[in-house]
Order: structure tokens, then sequence, then C-alpha cells
């Protein structure tokens, strides 16, 4: 028998075996596949649709800009411009007196009517006088008896000073009796004050108007008690002839109105609705308060007015338009021309061929309609004055007013000031074109020239 020995063996698992090729190239095939799907899709619904629509767009810009567009103009001409300064204002009356008793009594009679006019010195009412008459019976008993008591006082000092002469009496009666006389004397100063009291508490009685103006409405009736510390009074008068406008200005306005007033300028002052579109009255600047508020920037002036027909009511609110100066022979054209951008002010001046150039100015002062211009328009020139949104140096136009197939705008072709509120023309389609189809045109009217503009 025979003894065999094991050796042991050491057992590793064997390796994978590798993928098959074919598996791998399934992978990227069918990941490919799907990449090309999704650029196709994307080019079929998102790049396809725009491809033929760009040159189009590209098409109708160059089309536009090369276009002949329809504009309204205003012709350059010299003529007066006024500087006209606008505030708000209340009118203020130059006296308002509330009429009350001086003294306290029973009302007995009233002698107006409401919304009566009436003059410094009318009689209005009267309070019950009998009891101030009274007094003043009183005091004038008062001073006859004192005036009667200081006669006998010099009788006898004049006795006494007899008597002092030839040592009969004592110098100390004499001096007592002269200050008996001064005594009187005294006493008759306070009858004759106390008279003159009563005398003007029965003035007061007779109610009269301290000024001229207008009555207002009742405060209290007759046969009321009244006393001096009444607040609501018995009538208020408010004097309407002449009348006045307090109205404000900014700070930096007021150096121009002082520096007119200093040279002897009577400005003038028109007062307006409160719509500030209907004119009121006329009158003139009375003047300007000595101090600026500092809570609001703004300097507080007054202007009188006639007020012949009572147009101005107190306290209505207006609309105060101070002339401060006129300019003579400026050259003037409307506001709407006027442009700000890149250039600077400029406006569109209209060529002999139909084109525009943009044209640098220096504006001066504006009324609101026409705006003074020193320099860079010659009269007689032609500015756009709407369609400048849609123009650029260079650019072809057309005046409607010029084009026997189209109508002029509102107002002729080279319409003043209220060109800008008027329509502009027509298009190509034969639609008119207002002044609305645009938006810059008139409300904003402030545009920078294009890329290719350059002041001339």
């Amino acid at each position: 028998m025979s003894n065999q020995t094991t050796q042991p063996t050491n057992l590793q698992p064997s390796p994978l075996p590798p993928p098959p090729k074919k598996s791998r190239i399934r992978t990227w095939f069918f990941g490919l596949s799907f990449i090309l799907l999704g650029l196709a899709a994307v080019w079929f619904f998102v790049v396809k649709p725009h491809t033929g629509q760009e040159p189009a767009a590209i098409a109708g810009r160059r089309a536009f800009m090369g276009s002949v567009m329809p504009v309204g103009v205003a012709v350059a001409q010299k003529g007066d411009l006024q500087i006209t300064l606008e505030g708000l204002g209340t009118v203020t009356p130059l006296a308002t007196v509330t009429v009350k008793t001086q003294i306290n009594g029973l009302l007995t009679q009233i002698a107006f009517q409401e919304g009566q006019r009436v003059k410094a010195g009318d009689f209005l009412a009267q309070i019950d006088p009998r009891i101030y008459q009274a007094q003043l019976e009183q005091f004038q008993g008062q001073l006859v008896r004192d005036q009667a008591l200081l006669a006998d006082a010099k009788l006898d000092l004049a006795r006494y000073q007899k008597l002092n002469s030839q040592d009969s009496i004592a110098r100390q009666q004499v001096d007592t009796q002269a200050a008996l006389v001064q005594q009187d004397e005294g006493n008759i100063q306070v009858d004759q004050a106390q008279i003159d009291t009563a005398k003007v508490n029965l003035a007061y009685c007779h109610i009269e108007s301290p000024v001229d103006g207008v009555v207002g409405i009742r405060q209290v009736d007759q046969g009321n008690y009244v006393q001096t510390g009444d607040a609501n009074g018995i009538v208020v008068i408010t004097q309407m002839q002449p009348m006045s406008v307090m109205f404000t200005l900014p700070e930096d306005d007021i150096s121009q109105v002082v520096k007119r007033m200093q040279a002897g300028a009577t400005l003038p002052v028109t007062a307006y609705d409160r719509t500030d579109t209907s004119q009121i009255a006329t009158g003139t600047l009375a003047t300007t308060d000595n101090q600026v508020d500092t809570t609001t920037g703004t300097v507080k002036l007054r202007a009188m007015f006639p007020n012949e027909k009572e147009e101005l009511f107190p306290q209505q609110f207006v609309n105060a338009h101070l002339l401060v100066d006129t300019l003579h022979d400026a050259m003037l054209v409307p506001v709407a021309a006027v442009q700000h951008g890149t250039p600077g002010t400029y406006v569109y001046v209209v060529n002999q061929d139909n084109t525009v150039s943009v044209r640098k100015i220096k504006a001066g002062p504006t009324d609101g309609q026409n705006v003074s211009v020193t320099s860079g328009i010659s009269p007689g020139e032609k500015v756009v004055i709407d369609g400048v949104d849609r123009l650029r140096d260079g650019a072809k136009v057309s005046i409607p007013a010029e084009n026997p197939n189209q109508n002029p705008p509102a107002g002729g072709p080279t319409g003043g000031h209220h060109r800008q509120h008027q329509g502009a023309g027509q298009n190509s389609d034969g639609n008119q074109q207002g002044a609305g189809s645009s938006p810059g045109s008139q409300s904003q009217g402030r545009r920078s020239p294009g890329p290719s503009a350059t002041p001339q």
C-alpha cells in the first residue's frame, strides 16, 4: 500500500470574454441616428420657415429707407414773439371786511339787502341806543355838577388869597383850597371823557359800511342780541373794484420781471380761466413779494385789474399770463420743427430737390407755439413739422400741398404754430396720414438722426 501526497491547487476565476464587436457598433449607430433626427427636426420646424423671410424683411427695410416720405412743413419767417410767463393765481380782493358790532345790544333794524352794492358810510344796521343815550345824559349831569363845584372852589381860593395877603388866615388853608380847585378841574376832565365815550357808544349803535363793496349773506337777523364777541359778525362786505390777483412764478424767472419793473415798464397781465383757454380779464402787474418761498421755490406777485364788469370773483382760481417782453423782427419756426439729439438742437430743412438736411440751430425764447431762432435758419426756408420721426439726412420727401394727387395738410402747406396738431398728409395707399399715426411725430417730436445724419 503506497501513500500518495495530494498537492493543493489554486483555483482562479477565468477572465470574461470581451463583448462582441457587433453590440458596440449597434449602440453607436442608434446614438448617431437620434442626433441626426434631432438636427433634422430643428432645421424643418425652426430654420426652414425663416430662411425665406429674412431677405424680404431686409428688402422691406431698404425699400422704406429709400421711399419718399410725405411730411408737413412750415416756412421760417420773421415776426414778433411775446415772452410770457405763466403762473397759478387766486383772485384776492383788496378789502374783505366782516362788519361786527362794537357794543352789546338789541339789533333793532337791518337796513341792507343781501347782494346790495354799498358805499363807505352807508347805513347798514341799528342797535337799540336808549341805554347809551341815558349814560350820556348821566355823564353830562355830572359834568355840570363838577363845574359848579369848581367855580365855588375858585371863589373860595380868591377870598383866602386876599385874607392871606392881610395876614388874616394861615398859609396852609390857602394851599389846601388851591389843591381842591385842581381836584375839581380833574373831575371835570373825567366827566368830559365819560361824555365822549358815551357819544362814541351812541354812534356805534348806528352801524355804517366801512368800505365800498358788495354785501354778502346776512349772518344775523333783526331782533337778536348782538355782542362784541360774536365771531361771524353781522355781514361781510367785499370790495369788487378794483380787484387783484395773487399768483406765483418760479424764482428763476423773477430776475427778468424785476429788471423790467426797475426800467419803468408796465407789464400786462392776462387772467385765464381754470382750463387756461378762455380769457377773463386784463390788468397790470402791481408789485412782487420781497422774498422767495423756500418751501416751493416761488415768488408771489400781485396784479391789479379794474374789474369794471366784475369778471373776476373773489377766491376764484385763474391762470395768470405775464407779458415780460416782446422780441421784434425775430426769426420764428414752430415748436414742432425743433428737434434735440446727437447733433444738438436741429431742424430738418427741405431742399430744392425735395430732400431734407439736418440743420443745427440756436434756439431762443418760445411762447409755446413758436420758437425764436438766432442762427441756422434763413427767412423763407421750409422746415419739417410733421413726420420727423421717419426722416434721415438726405431722405426724399413729398409735401402733400405740392402734389396734386394728395390732399394738403390741415392748415395749409406752410401752416403756422397750429400745424403741430394737424394732419401730415397721405400715405402710399391713399389713406390720410394723421399726426396720431406716427407716435413720435408730434407728442414727442424729439429724435436723434440716424447714423448717416450729419449736421449741415
